[in-house]
């Protein structure tokens, strides 16, 4: 597998990344900057990749107790490990190879106050799979469904733990179903937009486990100004020390 050597949020993270992809996008930038991750708290991402949100989250929260990746691609899954030792995050952030399909088998019910996932953005049965194994594992869910990543979600949290996540926007009404449909309450959402004129991309969504009903409704996040500048607080996703999560 051919790589690339790239600095993440102006060199926080030097990253080795698989050429042909999966690779570090805006998307993942702006996912790790809506999580909030409290002191003590245990993290899982599912489909953790090449490790980018995970540690982008440990170099955000290092208060955290434990932050941990699952990769079923054992190419990415060694990537991960290693980009975990380049970037001295390997005491704080680990990775595991494994289905998330298999999350009974892995660990026990409940053990996470939060879990973080990049979820593929369309399916097989909706999409045609790119030839590259790695990019229609990551983008088409090859592996698995959204249905599937909503049951691991819910088995894998704590009572009133979090699950946050970004997804392609056409799919909102779908994601919000199955998360009820599996004991998962939405409870914050916020809608990207590539400019203020444009149709909505992707959104960004808190869900929780077994801790009441009603959705907040944040206001829009905006990528670019109308001269195509990026705007202020897609900046934030950017710096360390900035956030976009709003409670």
């Amino acid at each position: 597998m051919e790589t690339t050597y790239d600095d993440i949020l102006y060199g926080e993270l030097v990253l080795r990344q698989p050429a042909d992809g999966p690779r570090v996008n805006v998307d993942t930038i702006i996912l790790a900057a809506y999580c909030k991750i409290r002191r003590g708290e245990k993290v899982l991402e599912l489909g953790s990749a090449h490790g980018a949100v995970a540690l982008l989250l440990g170099r955000r929260y290092p208060h955290a107790l434990s932050i941990e990746g699952l990769e079923v691609q054992k190419e990415l899954w060694e990537l991960s490990k290693q980009n975990a030792l380049e970037n001295d995050l390997a005491d704080k952030v680990s990775f595991r190879q494994g289905d998330l399909r298999d999350v009974r088998k892995l660990y026990r019910s409940q053990s996470f106050d939060v879990v973080v996932v990049n979820p593929p953005y369309d399916e097989v049965d909706r999409s045609r799979p790119s030839p590259n194994l790695r990019e229609a594992t990551a983008r088409h869910g090859t592996f698995c469904t959204f249905d599937d990543v909503a049951k691991a979600a819910k088995f894998l949290l704590r009572n009133k733990g979090r699950l946050y996540l970004v997804m392609r926007a056409k799919r909102l009404a779908e994601v919000c179903g199955k998360l009820i449909q599996n004991g998962l309450q939405p409870r914050s959402l916020r809608i990207v937009h590539p400019k203020p004129s444009s149709d909505a991309s992707v959104f960004l969504m808190m869900a929780t486990r077994s801790c009441g009903v009603g959705m907040m409704v944040e206001p829009p996040l905006y990528i670019h100004n109308c001269d195509g500048s990026y705007t202020e607080e897609l900046l934030k996703a950017y710096r360390i020390g900035d956030s976009l999560c709003r409670y």
